[in-house]
């Protein structure tokens, strides 16, 4: 699948691609420090609910070593969190409620 760069949204060098993610999700920041935003929500989606600045606040949580993931489970600062047992993106997870206050 191919990604296209969505130039609207890089106002420094983090790489933001525009992609078809899973229903519901709007944006997802990755460990290769690039973010993907879902090409089925329009720009003024993405801009109100300040995802970008949202995904960049993740992006600076696993640089500093604080959140990492796997494809079954996330670690915040040395905690295991299963994925099966937690509603992605809930506002109430330690490295969610950072992102949401800083954004």
């Amino acid at each position: 699948m191919a990604f296209k760069l969505r130039s609207q949204y890089n106002i420094d060098n983090t790489p933001i691609y525009e992609r078809d993610i899973e229903d519901g999700v709007i944006g997802m920041a990755n460990k290769n420090g690039s973010i993907l935003v879902n090409e089925n929500v329009s720009p003024l989606t993405i801009k109100k609910n300040k995802t970008i600045e949202h995904e960049k606040v993740h992006l600076e949580q696993m640089k500093r070593g604080d959140l990492d993931y796997t494809d079954t489970d996330v670690f915040w600062k040395g905690k295991k969190y299963p994925r099966s047992k937690m509603k992605e993106g809930a506002k109430h997870l330690p490295w969610e409620k950072e992102a949401y206050n800083k954004t």
